[in-house]
């Protein structure tokens, strides 16, 4: 897959053999999606507010962090929030509760990243309806569901979607899949109650026909040891070292100048989104310290060592969209009521 996405991000001529089974994936998408609007294909509703975060790429966007930010904000206004997510890379085929000693093998890494931040419950599971009524019987405090990465899953009903653009990205050569990045077409953005773009992208921000975008930025410049959590590191104590820098998500460049923009300079290895990794794969020569994302941290605990550095990054968006959601959600709560 890694190297098919080389070509989604530039034009090329092997785009073109890849056109035709793109517009049959076009066609396969749109009847799926009008199957479950006329409810020829059933969906599941909970009786809590559910909140879709998800994108129309293929990829990471963002999701996650934002995913947890909302989460944070819900808690701070005093809801209950409920994470649950398909868990992707999960050898589990029933729901289950993530917690700090799972391992990402059998739930998935950003599942796992989330439930060490410890805010609020989190629970896998290829039907997300299900995973959250199991989740609700175990956590019957939560009174609002944040389905992480489910825009697509419309075997569960949701009361407000939230789709994420990578703004350094954007769509790719904006087609369909095999031939592009897109899950779904960009019509479908009109559809969504909010749009948050990560980066700035004044293109996006400025077109007409999407309403709501909201910008995010991911932000962090404090390092903790991946053994030690207590023990932390600022920019400035890897000057003088000779650094290796590590990313295996999904725009791994925006990882490496993140780097860059906090003075860091170091040699950038590249891995495809949720690469498995192997002690092997991160055996440096004349490395001081490695640096890496708590997604790829949690896939390498079991053979880090002292020089296993991971960076925390949290996403800063408006609190107005909270507020546009919030308002979403209790519209749509008195229209069903």
């Amino acid at each position: 897959m890694h190297w098919l996405q080389n070509h989604w991000y530039r034009i090329t001529k092997f785009q073109l053999i890849l056109f035709p089974i793109s517009l049959v994936f076009d066609s396969l998408v749109a009847i799926r999606r009008i199957l479950y609007r006329d409810h020829i294909l059933t969906s599941e509703q909970l009786l809590l507010p559910v909140i879709v975060i998800g994108n129309i790429n293929v990829g990471g966007t963002g999701k996650t962090p934002l995913t947890l930010a909302l989460a944070q904000q819900l808690i701070d206004r005093g809801w209950h929030p409920l994470i649950i997510s398909r868990g992707y890379g999960s050898t589990s085929h029933q729901p289950q509760h993530v917690t700090e000693t799972s391992e990402a093998q059998q739930v998935g890494d950003e599942p796992l990243m989330m439930a060490r931040r410890n805010i609020c419950p989190v629970w896998i599971g290829k039907n997300r309806a299900a995973a959250a009524r199991m989740a609700l019987q175990a956590h019957p405090q939560c009174d609002i569901v944040l389905c992480d990465d489910g825009l697509q899953h419309y075997r569960l009903q949701r009361d407000a979607e939230i789709a994420v653009i990578d703004g350094e990205r954007g769509f790719g050569n904006g087609r369909m899949l095999p031939a592009g990045p897109l899950r779904e077409p960009v019509s479908r953005l009109q559809t969504v109650d909010a749009i948050v773009v990560n980066g700035d992208d004044a293109a996006i921000k400025q077109n007409a026909m999407i309403p709501d975008v909201y910008m995010m930025h991911l932000g962090g410049d404090i390092f903790y040891n991946l053994l030690d959590p207590s023990k932390t590191a600022a920019a400035t104590d890897f000057n003088k070292l000779n650094n290796h820098a590590v990313a295996g998500i999904g725009n791994p460049q925006r990882f490496f100048q993140h780097l860059e923009s906090l003075g860091i300079s170091s040699s950038q290895h590249a891995f495809p989104d949720h690469h498995p990794y192997v002690a092997s794969d991160l055996a440096f020569n004349d490395c001081d310290a490695i640096l890496m994302t708590e997604k790829d941290a949690v896939k390498c605990i079991f053979f880090a060592d002292t020089r296993y550095w991971v960076l925390r990054v949290d996403a800063q968006i408006d609190s107005a969209l909270l507020e546009h959601i919030l308002r979403k959600i209790e519209s749509h709560g008195s229209q069903t009521a």
